[in-house]
């Protein structure tokens, strides 16, 4: 029998070289094999907790939904839907708040986060937070256990949603006998932690993300803006440096070596980011003329969607026809 992959992403800004490699690129790969049935959608009730207005909502919406297809996911062998077509989500989602501990809450990262920021700036310790950001990880997981998900694709600080998800699934199941299956996360370890403009994790929360999609001039842009030490041409440069972190995601294992090489001899800043861009704009270029396809066929786009979400309830009603049993309803 196969394993149901299930990932998304939140329609929160353009997607980004992490969310491709960090998330969309190996979760593609994993729809190609024949151990898997694949399940990818857009996040985009997530995304309230973050967004501000329903033009932001629709131009996130479209980039990302129009990345997936760019960058080769097959509608044909996949389930490709919109969280927000799927009313059987939100209908767990309560379910289950009814068995996740207050205490689970207080422990997700996000909001740990925020609460840690308010007491530095001695502001009240649920300043900012409203129920929705509190309860995002219990909405996280009727998205997994709703499709009776084997494996979810995640980065590394993703890790605590699929924990958080497999405690609420167990509490359910104590209370109300077997009914949902156990989650784990499958991290790319060489890609979790993608490293952004200034060293750090690439982030939109730290606006240091190169854009997926956009020009060549921008790309360029974005590459020349990397920071790196001060080490002059003809100095040998560490080869643990962001623009060689990047360059070897884009090459074979060969150009890689090469391009150390060349770093390690003493190549300049400028010619590395050079060589940089003219490498990820190689790579990056035949899904971009992709994605614009699908930018000015919003359309289709839309149709796929919703053939996506049609096939995705069929197994929704089934999953939370069995959680209604179980509970009485």
């Amino acid at each position: 029998m196969k394993k149901r992959v299930l990932t998304g992403i939140k329609p929160t800004g353009y997607a980004h070289l992490g969310n491709y490699f960090g998330a969309i690129k190996p979760a593609i790969e994993l729809s190609k094999s024949e151990e898997f049935e694949s399940y990818y959608f857009i996040a985009d009730y997530h995304a309230l907790t973050t967004l501000k207005s329903k033009e932001e909502m629709q131009e996130y919406f479209y980039n990302i939904a129009c990345t997936w297809l760019a960058c080769g996911l097959d509608p044909n062998k996949v389930v490709f839907y919109r969280q927000s077509d799927i009313p059987e989500v939100f209908e767990l989602n309560w379910i289950l708040s009814n068995v996740t501990p207050k205490g689970l809450m207080n422990r997700a990262h996000a909001y740990k986060a925020i609460v840690e920021r308010n007491e530095a700036e001695k502001q009240e310790k649920d300043f900012g937070v409203n129920m929705g950001l509190y309860n995002y990880p219990i909405l996280m997981a009727a998205d997994i256990l709703l499709f009776e998900t084997n494996l979810v694709p995640v980065g590394l600080d993703q890790k605590q949603h699929i924990e958080i998800a497999r405690d609420i699934a167990n509490s359910f199941n104590k209370k109300y006998g077997e009914t949902f299956v156990m989650p784990d996360g499958l991290i790319e370890e060489e890609v979790c932690t993608l490293v952004g403009l200034d060293g750090r994790k690439m982030s939109k929360s730290y606006g240091n993300t190169i854009q997926l999609f956009t020009s060549e001039n921008v790309l360029k842009k974005s590459i020349n803006r990397i920071v790196t030490d001060s080490r002059l041409p003809g100095e040998p440069k560490d080869a643990d440096c962001t623009v060689n972190k990047l360059y070897k995601l884009f090459v074979s294992a060969e150009e890689a070596k090469i391009f150390e090489k060349k770093l390690l001899d003493g190549l300049s800043w400028g010619e590395a980011k050079k060589e940089l861009f003219e490498v990820a704009n190689r790579y990056i270029s035949p899904m971009r003329e992709k994605f614009e396809y699908f930018q000015a066929h919003k359309n289709e786009v839309d149709e796929l969607l919703r053939l996506g979400a049609k096939k995705a309830r069929v197994v929704a009603r089934e999953v939370l026809d069995r959680v209604r049993k179980a509970i009485g309803v």
